[in-house]
């Protein structure tokens, strides 16, 4: 526009101002090296990956604090690298260089992997766990092959894995209606499964919901978002009902040609908890749905094997009756022989989708079933082995091995083992192997079912374990009790006297030995407990006395830093292991001693929420709630449930100034798990923090009728 003024332009900063930002702000480590390898000049990150200060890097050989190739400086590209550590996990990094940046000088650029890699693993173990989990429930409802086992079985197991307080199998029937079959509730809540409830009536359209794979998992039931009818929030309450998930059990099922493949509603998997709202994690949804599928799988091999033998029976009766018409009886026949094609091609589409091998033998060992893992496995095809003797597809030197057990099966009883095989891929394997007997009626037995699975990651896992604990307690153990014991000695002169700087040597070393005897045997402690080789020797303790004998135990400890422990006991009566207990109290107040500021003050206390009576006898219902409260610096949010878990402290610092071993709070937590308890913590930054755990208070009968 004429006229108009032009606006002042903002004045760019010079390169040497935005190449100076650019290396103090960058995230990785960038270090300049002369033709000798000496530092000349690094950046903040640089310093921080090194773990020194600017002026203890200058002037220094690169080699001093990296290990390097013994190709340096000739590798191409990046690299992996690892950076020297006075103390502490050693750290990895990626490096990549620029040869002749300037004349003379050249230019080294390093990343921190360590986070990368650590997280990575942290993942992969944990994937692995929860497929070694759904693995481990997926055998157990397979191995079932009768109807009710399988329904119990599956309840059991996801009681079990979801700690929740009810479990139940709801049967939906072709009708419209459904009822409760199956039901595993813990003792302390009415169970569902017997009570006779009016007719109930299944709708329609919720019946098509749960086909298409609907699943409601709610975290509250009086929530408005869970949408429940006040009637329905009623029925709830009478049953104790807090939260609930839902998942449906679709079997699938084939129909003739032509027609398409649809899944039938069966019924429906629920949890319930009772004693408070529980919000469902995503991996618990996941795992309820898969194991929904396999019991839906189950219970169509699981029907397939009891119709079998009365598919066989109806066409035989078919082909007596009609003996007087040729004609009939090969229509007849005909008939029953392409329904049961039908159903052995169902069993074996079923048997091939099944990560074990599946065999049926009968009682003059002919193998008369296999299915498709017998090629993956061992090289041998279904057609291959059909009709074949045990011996012959087994050679003579195995056929001796199993010969013993074939036979105990052949007597009607159910067998099972393991061995090790050398398989198709060449490799030793682990096998668990079971025979189930097939018997009549009239108790003929007919031959028998083989299943096998493969163990050897179990296997591997526990030699694992084995190792390791064999090591800690004869390689470890061992030498550093005579260490320390040999530290003592020389503390108390009588070896000769040392300098006032040998003294503080001595002193640290021993501190050191100390701290890693305490380490050793806190790791064996955790080891035993949740390997379950330690058993519980409970027995009626007074609250009062448990909590004395901690405080005895730590009270020089906590006159040694200035503090003050306060004890406000009652007179309760648990039922506890005595020594454990104390052990974790004693946990407790450690940590609480060496957060606290000096001067302060700690609480230990034993409490009680309420009581419960029924007719004369009085019942406790809530568990006692022990409390050690601190006036410590707190624990952040973010760390408040990874604290009890194996290595893990506030601060990674925490365990050099404090002399902690990160053990202390996984050992309370196994202990008090131990007990049927829980064991949690409650904080504030820069105010302190409170450790609970619950423990069961012994049930008193209180008679009220004196005579």
């Amino acid at each position: 526009m004429a006229g108009a003024k032009k606006s002042p332009r903002k004045k760019s900063p010079s390169k040497k101002i935005l190449f100076e930002a650019v290396f103090r702000n960058s995230l990785e480590a960038i270090i300049i090296l002369d033709k000798s390898d000496r530092i000349m000049e690094v950046n903040p990150a640089a310093c921080k990956l090194l773990g020194r200060k600017k002026k203890n890097l200058l002037n220094h050989k690169i080699a001093d604090f990296l290990e390097l190739p013994l190709n340096w400086p000739q590798v191409q590209g990046r690299a992996k690298i690892k950076i020297k550590q006075d103390q502490g996990e050693a750290k990895i990094a990626e490096y990549s260089q620029v040869q002749n940046l300037l004349p003379s000088y050249n230019l080294l650029i390093l990343q921190d992997m360590s986070s990368f890699q650590n997280s990575a693993i942290a993942e992969l173990e944990l994937h692995h766990q929860r497929v070694e989990l759904f693995a481990e429930v997926t055998l157990k409802i397979r191995q079932s092959l009768q109807l009710q086992e399988i329904l119990q079985t599956a309840v059991s197991e996801v009681q079990r894995i979801l700690q929740a307080d009810r479990v139940l199998i709801y049967q939906v029937f072709t009708n419209g209606t459904g009822m409760p079959i199956r039901e595993a509730v813990l003792p302390e809540f009415k169970p569902i499964l017997g009570v006779k409830f009016p007719e109930e009536v299944f709708p329609e359209d919720y019946r098509q919901l749960y086909s298409q794979g609907r699943v409601i998992a709610i975290a509250d039931v009086r929530s408005t978002d869970a949408n429940l009818a006040e009637c329905l929030i009623e029925f709830m309450d009478e049953w104790q009902i807090k939260s609930k998930l839902v998942v449906p059990i679709l079997q699938n099922a084939q129909f003739p040609k032509k027609t398409p493949r649809e899944d039938r509603l069966w019924g429906l998997l629920i949890a319930h908890q009772c004693q408070a709202t529980r919000t469902w994690t995503d991996f618990e949804l996941e795992l309820m749905r898969q194991l929904a599928d396999q019991i839906g799988i189950a219970l169509s091999q699981a029907e397939l094997l009891e119709n079998l033998e009365g598919l066989v029976a109806e066409r035989t009766a078919k082909l007596s009756q009609a003996n007087h018409n040729l004609q009939q009886e090969m229509s007849d026949r005909l008939e029953a022989e392409a329904a049961l094609r039908h159903s052995e091609e169902q069993l074996r589409l079923i048997a091939n989708g099944l990560p074990v091998l599946i065999a049926y033998v009968d009682r003059q060992q002919h193998y008369r079933f296999n299915n498709e893992a017998y090629k993956i496995w061992l090289g041998l095809s279904p057609r291959e082995i059909q009709n074949s003797h045990l011996l012959k597809v087994h050679g003579e030197t195995e056929y001796k091995q199993i010969k013993p057990h074939i036979e105990t099966v052949l007597t009607g009883e159910m067998v099972t083992y393991e061995r090790d095989l050398i398989l198709q891929d060449g490799c030793m394997h682990s096998l668990s192997i079971t025979y189930i007997p097939h018997i009549q009626e009239d108790h003929i037995i007919q031959g028998f079912f083989a299943l096998t699975s493969d163990i050897s990651d179990r296997k591997a896992i526990e030699r694992m374990k084995d190792e390791f604990i064999s090591v800690v307690s004869h390689e470890l153990r061992t030498p550093l009790t005579s260490i320390h014991s040999s530290l003592k000695i020389l503390a108390t002169g009588k070896l000769g006297s040392l300098s006032k700087k040998g003294q503080r040597m001595l002193q640290i070393a021993d501190e050191q030995t100390e701290r890693l005897v305490h380490l050793v045997n806190n790791v064996l402690d955790l080891q035993r407990i949740q390997s379950g080789k330690i058993t519980m020797n409970k027995q009626a303790a007074q609250a009062e006395e448990l909590i004395l004998e901690a405080v005895q135990t730590m009270e020089t400890l906590a006159q040694e830093q200035a503090i003050r422990i306060s004890i406000q006991p009652n007179n309760f009566i648990v039922w506890a292991d005595r020594d454990y207990i104390v052990q974790a109290l004693t946990n407790l107040l450690s940590n609480a001693i060496k957060f606290s500021p000096p001067n302060s003050m700690i609480v230990i206390s034993a409490t009680k929420n309420h009581r419960q009576t029924n007719g004369k006898q009085q019942q406790t219902v809530s568990p006692i709630t022990f409390a050690v409260q601190d006036q410590g610096q707190g624990i952040p949010e973010d760390r408040l449930e990874t604290i009890f878990e194996r290595f893990q402290q506030v601060d990674s610092s925490d365990s050099r100034k404090k002399g902690g071993t990160g053990l202390g709070l996984a050992i309370c937590r196994q202990i008090v798990e131990g007990h049927g308890g829980q064991i949690w913590v409650e904080s504030c930054l820069d105010k302190g923090s409170t450790f609970y755990f619950t423990l069961p208070e012994l049930i008193q009968l209180e008679s009220k009728d004196h005579g």
